[in-house]
């Protein structure tokens, strides 16, 4: 604002004043613009400009797409229809676990069975199923038809047991849950407690003994059911799709609204912002009750006529022998999965493979080039994104360890922002007028994005549970009367605008006086203890301010040299990141996704009289880790053990 008052007051006292010619004028104001820091946006322009104008055309051709589908009333079943139409003998899904391909006309056929079935069963459009089955064809086909009748699925964890899997059951009011005969165990143990309405239905190996007794079993059910294409459900692109569960790490699973608006956007700015092509095949070994396997991976396929290739679980050994099999040319990557890979011996396959790509979120910037390089794959297509966010990101240029970008010269293009907050609590920090503050590049801020619901890529869907969603929205947050979306994760931006991920709620303590990034600590400890296993969290301690350091370290063996271990955290961390408790573990539990749990380690803390596990504490004067037992832990309690 100063510089561009000071440029018009030269302006005008050159012509007006000084009557100069306006070449002399030019000069004058670009010594001035130049001198007082405009070479810096020069600098950021020129740097950046290529990359802005493919980012904006691609948005700008996904936001035209959907505009025209809202106003078609277009859903993803009908989309799927017109890829069906393009190529319908073409292979739309491979299952690995039995070889079994199914061209798009199948999938088709067997979706609509499906939606056929499930009216003839008194389902109709509003209504939700449930749906509780492992990967395969079938996981996909079942829901399409689903919506095919207007019916919302509710995609439930694989992982969930007990009461987690009762309370997704209940909440979504489902009035039929469909499961893989590998769940029935799981099905058994609630079922008992269910509503006596809901109908069970199992796909899979057939055994009456195995399963609730009121329960069906489906594939022949199918088998006799109409392959004709139902009668069109009341539905548009803003109604909902089906609803993704989160993983439940700190209570009970909350169902994030999938609407067909956001399924589309989600799949198609990673299409179009990443270059991919009909004929890429896609590997997709993440679990299809999550929104980067299906909506990421298998959008491809239903709405852009690529084959995806589906694994019921991720193996890092058989990885690159399925890319070989397959031609696979894209593959897909969440949380520590590529760690696990670079961890595997070497091996002459995997470089023999096809993958010009690898697309997805959570890859460390400690592991991004290692990663690459040695499996000669040429473009880490990185992105940002929950199910339920309306501030996606895409790294569009490869740029290391960045999750996405923002412009630096049309900000206002894409309405994302990162505001301060108070890193320890996550409170918003407001300026005078009670508006958020924005960050500076190097600034680390919470990510948020407005939210217009008028537009489809800017609206908040959120979650069944209404109180769920005000925790997730902000008021005057860019401007007085506004609302956003507060994602609860920290980021930060470099002066091009590229956007590094810094942690998410609660991943960072204060120690020493400093900010400690759990992210950063992980992806050190685990470079330096050949990617192993860390979870990385602060514990407290009387008598100290903040949270002193805690590492759970996966380590099987039992085999850890500790003493060559703290000699190298001496050269790699500065001593207020350095652990102060280690606790090695024989494994560390994780999340369908990958994502390391830390709730209940942060609870068990270092007391050695509740955690069995081998302890550790860093003697500061000695740097050396010593064994933690009941007799140091009553020193350290007690203030005498300085930390």
């Amino acid at each position: 604002m100063l510089l561009g008052a000071s440029l018009l007051g030269v302006l005008l006292f050159s012509k007006l004043v000084l009557k100069l010619p306006w070449t002399q004028v030019g000069f004058s104001l670009l010594l001035l613009y130049l001198g007082s820091g405009g070479w810096r946006f020069v600098r950021i322009f020129i740097k950046t400009i290529r990359r802005d104008v493919f980012g904006g055309l691609v948005l700008l051709k996904v936001k035209a797409k959907v505009r025209r589908y809202l106003r078609q009333r277009r859903t993803v079943p009908i989309l799927f229809a017109s890829t069906v139409q393009r190529h319908p003998n073409k292979t739309a899904l491979i299952f690995e676990g039995t070889d079994t391909h199914w061209t798009f006309r199948q999938l088709d056929d067997y979706s609509s069975s499906v939606a056929n079935f499930l009216q003839a069963r008194g389902l109709a459009s509003g209504d939700v199923a449930a749906l509780f089955m492992e990967n395969r064809n079938e996981f996909v086909g079942l829901w399409l038809g689903m919506a095919k009748l207007g019916v919302e699925a509710a995609l439930i964890n694989t992982n969930l047991r007990r009461d987690a899997l009762r309370h997704c059951l209940t909440t979504s009011r489902a009035r039929a849950l469909i499961f893989g005969s590998e769940m029935a165990p799981a099905v058994f143990e609630i079922h008992a407690s269910l509503d006596p309405s809901v109908s069970l239905f199992c796909s899979g190996p057939w055994d009456p003994s195995l399963v609730p007794a009121s329960t069906e079993h489906l594939d022949p059910l199918l088998e006799d059911a109409p392959k004709h294409l139902p009668s069109r459900p009341d539905k548009g692109f803003t109604d909902k799709l089906f609803y993704i569960y989160t993983s439940g790490t700190t209570g009970l699973p909350k169902a994030a609204i999938v609407v067909h608006s956001r399924y589309y956007r989600m799949a198609a700015l990673v299409y179009y912002g990443f270059r991919m092509r009909p004929d890429d095949v896609v590997y997709d070994c993440l679990p299809l009750y999550h929104s980067a396997g299906n909506i990421v991976g298998i959008g491809q396929c239903l709405l852009h006529g690529m084959t995806v290739v589906i694994r019921k679980k991720f193996s890092a050994s058989r990885f690159w022998d399925d890319c070989i099999k397959y031609n696979c040319t894209i593959v897909q990557y969440i949380g520590e999965l590529c760690r696990y890979l670079l961890n595997q011996p070497p091996r002459e396959v995997e470089k023999r493979h096809q993958v010009r790509m690898a697309l997805g979120n959570g890859l460390r910037q400690s592991i991004w080039t290692e990663f690459s390089g040695r499996f000669n794959i040429p473009q880490v297509a990185e992105f940002y994104g929950a199910t339920e966010c309306n501030c996606s990101l895409g790294n569009f240029d490869s740029q290391v360890g960045a999750c996405g970008f923002n412009s630096r010269i049309l900000s206002f293009v894409y309405p994302i922002r990162l505001v301060r907050v108070n890193e320890d609590t996550m409170e918003l920090i407001r300026g005078p007028n009670g508006v958020c503050l924005p960050c500076q590049p190097g600034e680390p801020g919470q990510l948020v994005g407005r939210i217009i619901q008028q537009d489809p890529l800017r609206r908040f869907d959120g979650y069944l549970n209404q109180g769920a969603n005000n925790k997730k929205i902000a008021k005057d947050v860019f401007s007085k009367g506004d609302q956003a979306y507060l994602t609860g994760d920290v980021l930060v931006m470099d002066e091009l605008g590229y956007l590094y991920f810094r942690d998410r709620t609660g991943d960072t303590f204060r120690w020493k006086g400093e900010n400690v990034s759990t992210t950063e600590v992980e992806g050190t400890l685990s470079r330096l203890l050949d990617m192993a296993d860390v979870a990385v969290y602060g514990v407290e301690v009387p008598g100290t301010e903040g949270r002193a350091g805690m590492a759970a370290v996966a380590n099987p063996t039992g085999s850890c040299d500790l003493e060559h271990f703290a000699q190298l955290l001496e050269k790699e961390l500065p001593l207020y990141a350095r652990p102060i408790f280690l606790r090695l573990m024989p494994e560390l539990h994780k999340t369908g996704t990958f994502k390391l749990q830390k709730t209940e380690l942060r609870k068990e803390g270092f007391d050695p009289a509740t955690v069995k596990d081998p302890l550790f504490y860093l003697d500061a004067r000695k740097g050396r880790y010593l064994p933690l037992d009941q007799e140091a832990y009553t020193r350290i309690q007690a203030g005498v053990e300085k930390l």
